[in-house]
């Protein structure tokens, strides 16, 4: 084993700025306001079992269904972006399934947590670090990402409602903007520009 602090540590900037968790707390009280369940220990093994398989067969998966990753990261993109409207328009447009209320799969899950933008990117630390690195960075960013769903509701008393509201529309602006550069990256990749 190739343990390296300075691998470990670059690979959790890169993912904790990739997954953006701290970001995503308007996302995340939002889709409480709506009474959608957030189930933290639920989100974070559902997020991790995605990671593992990317990891260990991303390329060859994405192959099996004839997908690249930048059609991956294009579909992913179009679901941030409608999540990013329901927050700056305060509308819903993902309905809850009936007799479910939990959206610790998706959205949170994926593509939140385990989102195109963070896949690709484990994918693409492979190239760099070693892999024992890469998953201990991971698991440090599940850790954090935990800790945060699970104490969600304590954040919203802590921020109050207008500002969470304020919080809302201008994380959504961000959320439509990271959405629009990964579509467009992605999509020129794809045409080959």
């Amino acid at each position: 084993m190739n343990i390296s602090l300075i691998q470990i540590f670059s690979a959790f900037i890169v993912l904790f700025a990739i997954i953006d968790i701290t970001g995503s707390i308007p996302i995340f009280l939002s889709l409480k306001n709506q009474g959608r369940k957030i189930r933290a220990l639920q989100a974070c093994l559902v997020s991790l079992g995605i990671f593992l398989i990317f990891f260990f067969l991303g390329d060859a998966l994405l192959n099996l269904f004839g997908v690249d990753v930048q059609s991956f990261a294009v579909a992913g993109s179009i679901v941030l972006f409608i999540l990013a409207l329901e927050m700056i328009l305060g509308i819903e447009i993902f309905r809850n399934e009936e007799g479910s209320s939990n959206s610790s799969v998706v959205p949170i899950a994926f593509p939140l947590i385990a989102g195109p933008g963070a896949l690709t990117t484990v994918i693409s630390l492979k190239a760099e670090y070693a892999g024992i690195n890469i998953l201990i960075g991971l698991g440090i960013n599940l850790i954090i990402d935990f800790i945060v769903l699970r104490y969600i509701h304590k954040m919203e008393n802590l921020l109050g409602g207008t500002f969470i509201i304020i919080l809302r529309k201008f994380f959504g602006v961000i959320l439509m903007a990271m959405a629009v550069k990964l579509f467009t990256t992605n999509l020129d990749a794809m045409l080959g520009n």
